[in-house]
């Protein structure tokens, strides 16, 4: 299943909440483990109980034998439809557990949030309607699986008395004696305790069936498509979007449409517009988290549909404002994955160009110290500056550069500004920014509005023109960027 995770493309988790998946993972696989090993045991052994049982009465008294197989067909409808109630349950309460995870993770997640906003006893409530609804098919799957052995039981017994009745009424001159008659008593007694412990188990079975629909789903999820051949071991960053569109699944509006662009190799390019114009989705096709639903991605004139997904990506190096390290040493974040085998001088060296060397060594272990889930124990420039470094190291020709330097204070942008100009020299940089100042040096800007590319030029061509969009954007945020003047407080006296 985890090795299913790993490969699902980008869309599967833009449809299922990590909560759920996890849930997957812990909760149902243990009770599909129990299904296939306890249940499984006691189904094989009563199984050859109940069949040898039933042959030695079989050869004692046909005649009443097939009396107590005339109960059976009772016994598998019994069994039958509360099977079909048992598995019901199992399927929500196996969604319902997942919920919870989900509502765990968030919260958890979120706790700064929730702890600011005073979200205490809306989290608790939310908490507490998920459980209950976790406790309300555990009960109702309770109450099936308890009414499952006992009328069984019942039928079963129901058999056994009239075979006493019968061989009661029978004349003394009956084909069976009495020796034979106590030996099929005893055989029919014993066959309650096997046929209790099968029909028990079915509710036992009946999660295992509903957890295996659950994690073979997963198992059976179709993995990233990777129809490529062809391999590039180091591209000189040419790209190339030829009439590039794209529409997210479950929408109707193309997210962007009819996109036409060359970056040659070197060279930096800005993608800046308004909010929702289709930058972000641009950046996340070169590397093939989406595939294109119209058109072509060229590097160095290849369609990279026709490249391996791993030749394609070792090419391709990303900072984003969403930073994502995990919970290990410094150095395990800088040097991830297939870098893993990097020397220390190397990791050294990519950690001193992103200016991060300046805050490790005053770490506790320096580069083999842990940061915590996600970072959680370096600032905010801290941790971007490891995702540069983590960029160095990989030294790849290709460079997108996700609002790398957004949401942070003017001496910490300096800094990785900084590293970002060391970053993209000789590199093909994708740049996606709202703050129009950081792009200023970039060799062309490309602005889009509403999936489309609407101008194109450099930072001052685009300015000289008033009523381009770009002016217009650059207008507004210079116009929120100057300071006032800060009123006087009144006096107090």
């Amino acid at each position: 299943m985890f090795d299913r995770l790993v490969t699902l493309p980008q869309k599967y988790y833009d449809h299922h909440a990590s909560g759920v998946l996890i849930s997957k993972l812990t909760f149902n696989v243990t009770q599909l483990t129990d299904a296939a090993t306890n249940v499984l045991t006691v189904i094989v052994r009563d199984s050859l109980a109940v069949i040898g049982l039933l042959a030695w009465m079989f050869y004692l008294d046909w005649k009443l034998t097939l009396i107590t197989f005339a109960m059976a067909p009772l016994i598998v409808l019994i069994v039958k439809r509360l099977g079909g109630r048992l598995r019901h349950m199992s399927h929500n309460l196996q969604q319902s557990m997942g919920d919870l995870t989900h509502v765990l993770e968030e919260t958890m997640a979120g706790r700064q949030i929730v702890s600011l906003f005073g979200g205490q006893d809306y989290e608790r409530k939310r908490f507490a309607k998920t459980a209950n609804w976790v406790r309300r098919f555990q009960f109702k799957f309770i109450g099936a699986q308890s009414a499952s052995a006992p009328a069984a039981q019942l039928v079963a017994a129901i058999a056994l008395a009239i075979v006493i009745y019968i061989v009661a009424n029978r004349p003394l001159a009956s084909e069976i004696t009495v020796g034979a008659f106590v030996s099929y008593f005893a055989a029919m007694g014993m066959l309650l305790d096997p046929l209790k412990r099968l029909t028990g188990v079915n509710g036992r079975l009946q999660k295992g069936l509903a957890a295996a629909e659950s994690v073979f789903e997963l198992i059976d999820e179709t993995p990233e498509i990777d129809t490529g051949t062809r391999l590039v071991e180091s591209a000189t960053g040419r790209l190339e979007l030829r009439d590039l569109s794209f529409t997210y699944a479950g929408t109707q509006t193309p997210a962007i449409k009819d996109i036409s662009a060359s970056v040659a190799p070197g060279e930096t390019v800005a993608l800046v517009g308004p909010s929702g114009a289709g930058k972000s989705t641009l950046a996340n096709l070169i590397p093939r988290f989406y595939n294109p639903t119209e058109g072509q991605i060229l590097l160095d004139g290849i369609d990279t549909t026709t490249l391996t997904l791993g030749s394609l990506r070792r090419n391709i190096a990303l900072v984003s404002q969403d930073i994502v390290l995990f919970n290990d040493t410094v150095r395990a974040n800088i040097a991830y994955g297939p870098l893993s085998d990097a020397s220390e001088a190397a990791i050294v060296n990519a950690a001193t160009k992103a200016h991060a060397m300046e805050f490790i060594r005053e770490l506790p272990e320096g580069l083999d110290t842990l940061i915590g889930e996600n970072g959680v124990r370096l600032s905010g420039g801290q941790r971007q500056r490891l995702a540069i470094a983590r960029a160095f190291l990989k030294d790849a020709p290709v460079l997108i550069l996700d609002e790398a330097t957004s949401s942070l204070d003017s001496e910490t942008e300096r800094h990785i500004q900084a590293a970002i100009e060391t970053l993209r020299h000789a590199r093909t940089t994708i740049i996606i920014a709202h703050r129009l100042s950081t792009i200023e040096k970039a060799h062309r800007i490309l602005v889009m509005a509403e999936g489309r590319i609407v101008e194109s030029g450099t930072h001052s061509s685009l300015l000289s023109d008033k009523n381009s969009l770009y002016a217009g954007l650059y207008r507004f945020q210079f116009s929120q960027q100057t300071p006032t003047a800060v009123p006087k407080l009144a006096d107090a006296n």
